[in-house]
């Protein structure tokens, strides 16, 4: 057990070294994310002009959604994974995990974890120099210490849920020479359907609830909802049964989307 957690604690370390040289580069990206705040604080300013509330949340609520979604992105979305899975299929690359006693989606998982832990700390520079221009539009629920415990557990299992998708699309590089395609295809839904453009709560009642059951809506929006207040304390306990059972699933196609890839794969390069 413990020469199986000192692998992937190297694999974690390396994947943190590596991620060490491009700081710089989650940095500014973060800072530039500031303007699109901006932007969002400007379009949801103009959709409240002249009412109180929209949803059953005011403004404040609203603009803290999206302050909260920031650090959220940077912390456990699965930027690049997806393409890193895949070059290394068709370099050959992952032939050196089929001779070794190495989990390949634990070792990719350890890289995972090292990248979103630079850029969440590093995130937290911008965030610094923005937090004067917003900290008056700050809604904090009275709650938020329950809130705090009940939504970090929802974060681990929402970056469990976005890197295993992103896993699943880099296997398609087994039967598709290039998976760019699925990957744009599955941002666009994510943005729309994991709450990244507009609360989902702000769609119509039968959708919402529909969403309710898709991965999506536990990728962004479910952590976020669980922090800002939009989510009731009394549903959070079946929100997190269900994101338990989404990663019991997609775990469970990535296995099975390794063992039939592997039966197609040619060991050649690596």
């Amino acid at each position: 057990m413990l020469a199986a957690l000192a692998k992937y604690r190297a694999a974690f370390l390396v994947g943190l070294q590596s991620n060490l040289v491009y700081r710089w580069n989650f940095a500014v990206r973060g800072l530039f994310s500031l303007f699109h705040l901006v932007v969002v604080f400007t379009l949801w300013g103009a959709a409240f002009a002249g009412q109180t509330d929209i949803g059953g949340f005011d403004l404040k609520q609203t603009l803290t959604y999206f302050i909260v979604l920031l650090p959220l992105s940077f912390m456990i979305s699965a930027f690049s994974e997806d393409y890193q899975i895949s070059e290394e299929i068709r370099n050959g690359m992952i032939n050196q995990f089929l001779l070794k006693p190495v989990n390949y989606y634990a070792y990719r998982f350890s890289v995972f974890v090292a990248a979103r832990l630079v850029s969440g700390v590093l995130v937290l520079l911008p965030l610094a120099i923005g937090f004067p221009f917003f900290a008056d539009v700050l809604a904090i629920p009275a709650d938020w210490p329950q809130r705090l415990l009940l939504g970090l557990p929802a974060m681990l299992l929402s970056a469990l849920i976005q890197f295993t998708i992103a896993y699943c699309f880099g296997l398609l590089t087994f039967w598709f020479l290039e998976i760019q395609s699925f990957v744009i295809l599955s941002m666009a839904v994510e943005v729309l359907l994991g709450g990244q453009m507009f609360p989902l709560d702000l769609m119509p009642a039968w959708l919402f609830e529909l969403s309710r059951y898709l991965p999506y809506f536990y990728m962004m929006y479910f952590p976020a909802a669980i922090f800002t207040g939009r989510m009731p304390v009394e549903e959070i306990g079946a929100g997190l049964a269900i994101q338990v059972v989404w990663v019991v699933v997609l775990l469970f196609v990535a296995q099975a989307l390794w063992m039939r890839g592997l039966r197609k794969h040619t060991a050649v390069g690596g």
